[in-house]
């Protein structure tokens, strides 16, 4: 798969390897996952990241291979609802590790808008199998802009340099152990002294989240702080996130501080509603359904191996 149909810069991070058309608007998807992975979980259960992460970059690919869309329009995140299967203790399918790496995404494309020939707007439906065991589904709704359509959006901080030049270095982390990362380099939040509430710590720097160079802070980096603050809010208990519910309201900017806020969901009392506010308005919401596990998710392999 071209890496630039998955908006990723480094090849190794391509998890998508071929897709093939079923229907006017369904589609056979394969993925790879890898061996180990310097960011992601690949030894215990199935990590809500790289899950997400193999859904998001069906989002590009469809674009751009399936419906028209040429390369360097943007793609907007609106939701994005996802859960994992529960797998049994026997079932190699509930562990990624060596004895599962190939997955077969079943996806099925509704509520497509079009400006022309182009899709401009596209609700996916996503089911990832292995063999013929589900291992998670996912329903996310994105809309796409041509380039100057997203810089009159964007305004001021459509100039990518200007707008990462306005980040600030990287607060101190919260301790490791709490967000369930092995060490500082991967954690997105940084302690305050009101509870429930954390600072979203970017470093523009990391080499998965901004594998290339963005102008606001990415979907992807959020999806991770809302596992990290609903982990960090659940101790001293040993939790896995098992799905959640999310909405893109607005952007996160690299200029101002952004606070991750943790409370029990009102809509959904198994849940944890995750709440990114920024000039004091909601930006991002994640209501985050957690299970047990026996040990923090963390990753395993030195950084960039695959």
């Amino acid at each position: 798969m071209p890496q630039d149909h998955v908006h990723k810069r480094n090849a190794d991070e391509t998890l998508l390897t071929s897709w093939q058309r079923t229907g006017t608007d369904s589609f056979l998807i394969k993925a790879r996952w890898p061996r180990a992975h310097s960011f992601y979980s690949t030894e215990e259960d199935v990590d809500p990241l790289l899950f997400s992460e193999t859904v998001r970059q069906c989002l590009p690919m469809l674009s751009h291979a399936a419906y028209d869309v040429p390369l360097g329009h943007h793609l907007l995140w609106e939701t994005y609802d996802f859960s994992l299967a529960a797998g049994r203790a026997d079932d190699p399918a509930a562990h990624p590790g060596t004895a599962r790496r190939e997955l077969l995404l079943l996806a099925d494309c509704t509520d497509v808008t079009r400006r022309g020939t182009r899709a401009s707007a596209v609700t996916l439906h996503i089911r990832a199998l292995h063999g013929d065991v589900l291992i998670g589904s996912a329903v996310t709704r994105f809309t796409i802009q041509t380039p100057s359509v997203y810089r009159r959006l964007r305004a001021e901080y459509a100039d990518i340099a200007r707008a990462v030049g306005r980040a600030p270095a990287p607060p101190a982390a919260l301790p490791a152990h709490e967000a369930g990362r092995p060490g500082p380099d991967d954690v997105v939040l940084s302690p305050t002294q009101v509870a429930g509430r954390h600072l979203l710590r970017v470093d523009t720097g990391h080499p998965v989240l901004f594998d290339h160079p963005v102008d606001h802070v990415p979907g992807m980096l959020l999806l991770d702080a809302a596992r990290q603050a609903a982990h960090a809010a659940s101790r001293p208990r040993t939790v896995r996130t098992t799905g959640m519910t999310t909405r893109f309201h607005r952007y996160v900017e690299f200029d101002a501080p952004c606070w991750i806020d943790t409370e029990a969901d009102p809509a959904d009392p198994d849940h944890l509603l995750v709440t990114a506010r920024q000039y004091e308005r909601p930006c991002f919401t994640a209501s985050v359904a957690l299970g047990p596990a026996a040990e923090a998710m963390i990753p395993c392999g030195a950084r960039g191996a695959s």
